[in-house]
C-alpha cells in the first residue's frame, strides 16, 4: 500500500457557476486538479426569495488536494480568483490531510 503524507485539502465554497476560475487559478498556482461537488448554503447571506418563494442557494464546493508546501500559495490564488475577500463571494480554507492514497501519478509504481 502506498500512502503519501504532507498534503492539505483546500476547500472552496462558491455560488453555483463560479468554480471554474477557482480551478484554473489553483492549477496555475501548482495544483494538479480538483473535484467539484454541489451543495446548498444555509448561512446568513443565503436567505433569498422571489415573490415570497424561498430559493435554495446552490453552491459549488471545490476540493483541491495539494502538497503542504504549496497550499498557502494555492489558497492565495483561489482567494484572488474568486474575489473571496468580498462579502458573500464565498469561503476557502485549508484542512491538513494525514495520509493520501490513490494519487498514482505522483508516486505510485505501475501494476505488474
Amino acid at each position: 500500500m502506498n500512502i503519501l503524507e504532507n498534503f492539505d485539502c483546500i476547500v472552496t465554497i462558491v455560488n453555483k457557476g463560479h468554480s471554474e476560475p477557482i480551478v484554473d487559478a489553483s492549477r496555475k498556482a501548482g495544483a494538479e486538479g480538483g473535484t467539484i461537488i454541489f451543495g446548498r448554503g444555509t448561512g446568513i447571506r443565503e436567505v433569498k426569495s422571489i415573490l415570497g418563494l424561498a430559493i435554495d442557494p446552490e453552491k459549488e464546493i471545490v476540493l483541491t488536494l495539494v502538497k503542504s508546501d504549496i497550499s498557502l500559495r494555492v489558497l492565495k490564488a483561489v482567494v484572488e480568483a474568486g474575489n473571496l475577500d468580498r462579502p458573500g463571494a464565498g469561503i476557502a480554507f485549508i484542512i491538513p490531510v494525514k495520509g493520501v492514497a490513490g494519487i498514482c501519478h505522483l508516486d505510485c509504481q505501475p501494476l505488474s
